[in-house]
């Protein structure tokens, strides 16, 4: 358990995880694996034959270079022309050679002047007059100078870009605008308070739906409570695999609770990793619970460096799980076939495994990493075999961790959340942002419309605002 314990905090330190896993060449590589000793193999040396050093002759192939691709065609083309600097007067024009390079310009701020004639219209009766002028479109942010662009450009650059605050100020300063820390922490509350009914129509879509992914990840949050430390939140993750839309919610525990309070209404099927406080929903009524393979899987990987062998058995066959799932996705079955699919295919290979499984864990030390890999597998094997039963279930949790990196890139920058309010915040730009790249939607042009259009939109349509609704219609205006 020691020797476990520095492998993981060395790949922690010097390492990026990895889960690779390569089989043996075949069956009977791996079944001599089984039963290799700690000696090395015999050698006999029957002869030895001397070869003479000689020259290869190397032949070149040249290869013509298919060229550069062209630059793309929408780009803001700045033409030069350069003449030559002898004289040219008489000579004809046979052509012309272009030559594209492609350079950049620093991100530009500007500013929109509204510039409003104001004009007098006295009374009928001639007692008085009235100030007629036009009035101003609605910003996001009532008697304030931030447009909706720029607000939009921030929050993508904390939230998607990873750009703490005070980051973005310094890049302000470099073009001489000089913004202060507090004015934008203050421009994030304000704009968020405006996306709450938003991220309100959000959340109850997300958890109408009758398949769920959820995990959990930490983020730290300064309170004034605690003094000299932090306070250890969650953001609780739920990930609609249907619609695919992501649900981030701030919670300042890992407590049962939460999830509890959270899915309280929910009806469905609810995929989870093999932490207890998802145990509470086994016997909820309306729930079918099930788990992970890939956090069973990570746990054969991590055992490989202390008995590779019985590791690696495991890991073939799940490695065959994998491969039936991938036939599935590349061929385009829908959700039927693919459910008679796994009946065909993956329920036998299941069989093999839990036969597998129960034979090493006889003959495996309890407290060792394979020991608790067997045991974390074989306590979960009913949930972990759930998703043969609907070909609309995933085999793993993946979508919901991929949905969750951006938090683990951001907190390693911003570190941690002011206080449980922004801690809350953040949870609702993630969710937005994360919906966002699942339908493929530009997260700046989606929030400046938002921004430009939100106080005017009816409140009983507001889900019309939400990414998956950003329609191209919309990018045009």
């Amino acid at each position: 358990m020691l020797r476990l314990q520095i492998l993981e905090l060395q790949k922690f330190i010097f390492s990026g995880k990895q889960e690779k896993f390569k089989p043996a060449a075949n069956s009977n590589e791996l079944q001599t694996a089984l039963f290799e000793n700690d000696k090395l193999g015999e050698v006999v040396v029957e002869s030895i034959k001397h070869v003479k050093a000689y020259d290869v002759e190397q032949t070149v192939v040249r290869v013509n270079h298919p060229g550069r691709k062209p630059l793309p065609a929408h780009l803001r083309r700045e033409e030069i022309i350069l003449t030559p600097t002898q004289d040219v007067t008489g000579l004809p024009c046979v052509g012309e050679e272009i030559t594209e390079i492609l350079e950049y310009q620093q991100g530009e701020l500007y500013v929109k002047k509204y510039i409003r004639p104001e004009y007098i219209q006295p009374a009928a009766d001639g007692t008085g007059a009235k100030r007629v002028i036009a009035a101003l479109p609605n910003m996001p942010i009532a008697k304030s100078y931030v447009g909706a662009s720029l607000l939009a450009h921030l929050m993508a650059s904390k939230y998607i870009d990873h750009l703490p605050v005070y980051r973005q100020v310094q890049m302000f300063s470099r073009q001489k605008i000089k913004l202060e820390d507090s004015t934008i922490s203050n421009w994030f509350r304000q704009g968020c308070n405006l996306l709450e009914p938003l991220y309100l129509s959000h959340e109850r879509q997300v958890l109408c739906a009758k398949y769920l992914g959820a995990d959990e990840t930490p983020i730290k949050v300064l309170d004034k409570t605690k003094k000299g430390t932090t306070h250890q939140g969650y953001y609780w993750v739920y990930y609609n695999t249907q619609n695919r839309q992501v649900l981030f919610k701030y919670q300042t525990g890992r407590g049962a609770v939460w999830p509890k309070e959270t899915l309280k209404n929910y009806t469905g099927y609810l995929q989870t990793d093999g932490y207890a406080a998802y145990n509470q929903f086994d016997d909820m009524q309306g729930i079918i619970v099930l788990n992970c393979w890939a956090h069973a899987r990570r746990k054969f990987i991590d055992a490989q460096d202390f008995d590779n062998a019985k590791a690696s058995e495991v890991l073939v066959q799940i490695q065959l799980m994998y491969a039936i799932e991938k036939h599935c996705t590349e061929n385009g079955y829908t959700a039927e076939e693919i459910k008679n699919y796994r009946q065909e295919h993956a329920v036998p290979v299941l069989k093999t495994l839990h036969q597998i499984l129960q034979t090493q864990l006889a003959n495996s030390l309890p407290k060792s990493p394979l020991g608790l890999a067997l045991q974390y597998t074989l306590a979960r094997w009913d949930k972990l075999n759930v998703y043969t039963q609907d070909g609309n279930l995933r085999i793993d949790n993946n979508l919901v961790e991929n949905s969750i990196r951006p938090v683990a890139i951001g907190r390693k920058n911003y570190l941690f959340a002011g206080n449980h309010e922004a801690a809350q915040r953040s949870a609702m730009l993630y969710s937005l942002f994360a919906t966002c790249k699942l339908h493929n939607v530009n997260p700046i042009q989606w929030l400046t419309y938002v921004f430009e259009n939100i106080n005017d939109h009816k409140i009983n349509a507001i889900e019309e605002l939400l990414p998956q609704n950003y329609a191209e219609p919309l990018n045009k205006k």
